[in-house]
């Protein structure tokens, strides 16, 4: 997984690189297959605004959240992620069982006839 990490009016310290990257294990944790991620951090006046985009295979995912402190912006972007990304995993299990493969076919046949 490729990590990109961009700042806005702010430095990206030590601190808040590994906090991005404990908390993206996370998302990690649940979908394996993230290519890479781009985070950018941007302080405005009274606000701490983080943004991500996540690239998968197949799939992009998007969140942005806005808070008066940068590592709660963190925290609240990286969960609106893994409800998305948990949500996608859903879908891809959901469609692969409601397919049938073999069995839904004979029953197919079965009640045509």
């Amino acid at each position: 997984m490729q990590l990109e990490i961009t700042g806005h009016h702010i430095e990206i310290t030590d601190a808040l690189r590994d906090h991005i990257t404990k908390k993206l294990e996370k998302i990690k944790h649940h979908f394996d297959q993230v290519l890479n991620v781009h985070v950018v951090l941007t302080s405005e006046r009274a606000f701490k605004i983080a943004e991500a985009t996540v690239h998968v295979a197949g799939h992009d995912f998007f969140a942005k959240d806005e808070k008066d402190d940068m590592y709660a912006a963190i925290d609240g972007m990286i969960h609106k992620l893994d409800r998305q990304i948990v949500k996608h995993k859903e879908k891809i299990r959901g469609h692969n069982k409601k397919s049938g493969g073999v069995k839904g076919m004979e029953a197919t046949e079965a009640e045509a006839s």
